[in-house]
């Protein structure tokens, strides 16, 4: 289900690092998804609900060049994707088998995909790099999904990054990773996040005119109370 533009715009205002920050008062800790660098930098905020891929361990009877043709493939999996998702591929951290390489990202970004997020590693990166689909993953290897793979599912819960994910969660990219936010916790994130930028945002303010960071970075009450009244001077 793609996301009203209205969430689509504050999150895409809000660093994953706030997000982190916000969830972590929820009591949620494992919500960065490690290994999920930028292919490139300058690849902005995506923003999308999470299109879940599975892979597990090669088989050799499964994990063949033919397989690629099966209904269970990652070709059927990128029909399936709904326009604004953000796709979300457990590799198992597996760094010597490339999932994706420029064909499937191109067609991913024919079918309006807004991003890719995976623990394993792309082939073919000048081409993936050319198609322009936005894509963080942990590296580069010229071997196929087969070399080391097995791709069994689509839009089921998966562990990415060592983070659990299930379809419709809401991902969060930009250049320090992947964060998700559990779908029940989505509008205390759209309630807090741009609280949370606008504070810390002011605390930078105080930090360049040289305050001390004891009882201002966290506040104490005096500093909350010169932050309610630039708030209400705003």
């Amino acid at each position: 289900m793609p996301l009203d533009p209205a969430i689509l715009d504050t999150l895409k205002a809000v660093s994953t690092a706030t997000i982190t920050t916000v969830l972590l008062k929820k009591g949620l800790r494992n919500v960065w998804m490690r290994g999920t660098r930028p292919i490139r930098s300058g690849q902005g905020r995506v923003v999308g609900p999470a299109f879940t891929l599975r892979f597990v361990p090669a088989r050799e009877d499964l994990a063949t060049p033919e397989s690629w043709a099966s209904p269970i493939s990652t070709r059927a999996a990128i029909e399936a994707m709904p326009e604004g998702c953000v796709a979300v591929a457990d590799a198992m951290g597996v760094t010597d088998a490339g999932i994706f390489g420029d064909i499937l990202c191109a067609r991913m970004g024919k079918r309006g995909v807004a991003g890719l997020v995976t623990d394993g590693v792309m082939r073919d990166a000048a081409g993936v790099l050319g198609t322009g689909l936005p894509v963080w993953c942990n590296g580069i290897a010229a071997p196929p999904s087969v070399a080391g793979l097995t791709f069994v599912a689509w839009q089921q819960p998966i562990a990415c990054g060592g983070v659990a994910v299930f379809p419709d969660d809401i991902v969060v990219v930009d250049d320090d990773g992947a964060v998700l936010i559990p779908a029940r916790f989505l509008e205390v994130v759209l309630a807090e996040a741009p609280e949370q930028e606008l504070m810390e945002a002011w605390i930078m303010t105080e930090v360049d005119r040289g305050v001390a960071l004891p009882g201002l970075y966290p506040m104490n009450e005096e500093t909350k109370a010169r932050y309610k009244a630039f708030k209400e001077q705003a």
